[in-house]
């Protein structure tokens, strides 16, 4: 199972060289891999040019154990702005290690540092895993509702 301990673990801004590593994260889960994805992922969020884009790794001796991505937008749909965490992994065999934790903490003190104060994310309705571990860390149902309707029926 290959369990990692959370005190060995260091959380820190991605580099190119981690894309390997997160991609192959991210299809363990999905099912899919998607490098092209990924890789506009990591221009846009991982090479620092945007002040407010978060893009970080939990790294532990074996590697790249989990990853974060956030950014702070404001005044869509009328808010001011708040951070949004739009895409948190940790590999299958160290989760319950307080990674996912100390990733969703490390974007976090990122956001407060620009001033904000409340963080949002979307996730499917029946993804019961992502759903308790936001829960479990004081995130609820928010004002907004989203909806919406397929094209081209």
């Amino acid at each position: 199972m290959n369990r990692v301990r959370d005190a060995a673990v260091r959380v820190r801004q991605v580099r190119q060289a981690d894309l390997e590593a997160v991609i192959v994260l991210d299809a363990q889960v999905t099912g899919l891999k998607k490098a092209d994805y990924w890789a506009e992922l990591y221009r846009r969020y991982g090479t620092g040019r945007r002040r407010g884009r978060q893009f970080l790794v939990a790294e532990g001796e074996h590697g790249i154990e989990g990853f974060v991505i956030g950014e702070v937008r404001d005044w869509e749909f009328g808010s001011p702005a708040c951070g949004w965490v739009f895409a948190i992994n940790v590999r299958p065999g160290a989760r319950q290690a307080g990674i996912g934790s100390r990733l969703l903490e490390a974007v976090c003190d990122g956001f407060r540092k620009l001033g904000v104060t409340t963080v949002r994310t979307l996730l499917a309705r029946d993804n019961n895993l992502v759903l308790s571990f936001f829960r479990a860390r004081g995130m609820m149902a928010a004002q907004f509702i989203p909806l919406e309707m397929e094209l081209d029926r």
